[in-house]
């Protein structure tokens, strides 16, 4: 009995031990989990921004875009500043002065939004040119010829609306003609209004859908 206390002791030592070590490893594995949970739950601490938007002329305060288009012959541009048939002899046949039908147009739109806070950053421009040249006279005188007809356009502004909708408000202007088309060009003429004359409307807009980007 004497030889088996010592053994005994020991060994009594070592489950206290042992089960302290267990105890201890227990309450880590249990406290982890815990926080890691905490630490998941918790949302991180709001970055502090770089800087706020710019006031005026913010970095993505423009955006439009511009084309060129051809039109192959006997299928020019009509901007209705001549008579369909302004080739005909009656009117001058190959030499009628009124050949402003395009063979070029050169279109494009800009909008603009220059403020970038308050309530004022739904506010927007916008532009839309339409340039137009060639020399052409149906049925009679087809040529690749770059001179002027004239600028047709329109402007406006917009304002954001809740749900994709936008308050627009467009002035169109009669075409601006360039040089030798800024007259009456004999009894074909039609008059200087051009394609749809001048107008003002008021309108509403509204966008829908995600447009599709054809790039990688």
């Amino acid at each position: 009995m004497n030889r088996l206390l010592p053994v005994l002791l020991v060994f009594a030592f070592g489950c206290a031990a042992l089960a302290q070590t267990t105890d201890t490893t227990s309450s880590s594995q249990t406290t982890a989990p815990a926080q890691a949970t905490q630490t998941a739950t918790t949302p991180p601490a709001k970055a502090t921004p770089q800087g706020e938007e710019k006031l005026l002329f913010p970095k993505d305060w423009y955006w439009g875009w511009a084309q060129f288009d051809l039109a192959p012959p006997h299928n020019e541009i009509d901007p209705n500043m001549c008579a369909a048939n302004a080739g005909a002899p009656q009117y001058g046949g190959v030499n009628a002065p009124c050949s402003a039908f395009a063979r070029y147009q050169i279109s494009g739109s800009v909008e603009i939004r220059p403020i970038g806070r308050t309530i004022a950053r739904r506010l927007m421009f916008f532009y839309e040119p339409n340039f137009l040249f060639g020399k052409t006279l149906p049925g009679v005188l087809y040529t690749w010829s770059w001179s002027g007809i004239g600028m047709e356009y329109k402007w406006g502004v917009g304002v954001d609306l809740p749900k994709r909708f936008e308050f627009r408000y467009t002035n169109h202007p009669t075409i601006q003609r360039f040089g030798s088309r800024d007259q009456p060009l004999g009894p074909a003429w039609l008059g200087a209004n051009g394609p749809w004359g001048q107008y003002n409307t008021i309108g509403v807009r509204k966008y829908f859908g995600t447009r599709r980007e054809g790039t990688d």
